[in-house]
């Protein structure tokens, strides 16, 4: 059993292009994959360009190993997945990528070792290729232009696979740094902000009752923090000081 086997492993089969294989390990990396797998890449390997493609994902590309056949590079795994964007009249079960991934998820608390192949930048995976798989992943796509891109194809899988990893957890909530400010603070804001209207006769008379709830009604709407509140009270205290030094 592979070392990685609480992780899906990406198989990329005769691979063309070094950026493409730069451009996966980075996606690979971004969603928490790290064994990659290469059969027969074209001229090679390591290639020049991969490095600079995988814009620091170094780690993944280092561990990448090498194999002459799909064969030998599926030896040691218990089920694969064959990625495709066409139907290749084989009997085999299909899956979105991210019900592949949950099935990957199953097997994997199983101890199972899982595997999910990639084909050619241009020509995809042959049917004999195919043929080894267990199951077919493939992609909601337009049928009209359903060629995806190497490293966009792994990055789709390898997101799926993250998502339910995490439970989607986001790395930050984009929530208050500040917080919510106490209604003493509010309401104190409150009289200051219509002290400094009633210095300028912001109010007309008949109508002041009726204003001064609707501005709180627009500042309570906000549920302002602490930070918020100093703010705009900061910046009326501005403009009220500024317009006082501008008097002749």
């Amino acid at each position: 059993m592979t070392d990685a086997s609480q992780k899906p492993i990406i198989i990329l089969v005769e691979p063309q292009l070094a950026e493409n294989i730069g451009m996966v390990a980075r996606a690979m990396a971004n969603f928490g994959l790290s064994e990659l797998r290469l059969v027969s890449p074209r001229n090679g390997w390591p290639k020049k360009g991969a490095h600079s493609a995988a814009s620091g994902a170094t780690h993944v590309l280092e561990g990448a190993r090498l194999y002459d056949t799909v064969r030998e590079a599926i030896a040691d795994l218990n089920f694969v997945f064959a990625t495709t964007a066409r139907e290749r009249g084989q009997m085999k079960r299909v899956f979105a990528p991210d019900d592949a991934m949950t099935e990957a998820q199953r097997r994997l608390a199983a101890g199972q070792g899982i595997g999910i192949l990639f084909g050619r930048e241009r020509t995809g995976l042959e049917n004999d290729e195919v043929s080894l798989a267990d199951a077919i992943v493939t992609f909601p796509v337009d049928p009209k232009f359903s060629s995806l891109n190497l490293a966009q194809a792994v990055l789709l899988v390898s997101y799926e696979w993250y998502k339910l990893a995490t439970g989607g957890a986001l790395p930050f909530d984009g929530g208050r740094q500040s917080p919510p400010a106490h209604r003493e603070m509010v309401t104190s804001f409150f009289d200051y902000v219509e002290a400094e209207l009633d210095a300028v006769n912001f109010y007309p008379e008949d109508k002041k009752p009726t204003m001064t709830r609707n501005m709180r009604d627009i500042f309570l709407r906000l549920e302002m923090t602490e930070q918020e509140v100093r703010t705009l009270r900061g910046a009326i205290r501005a403009l009220a000081e500024g317009r006082r030094l501008r008097k002749p």
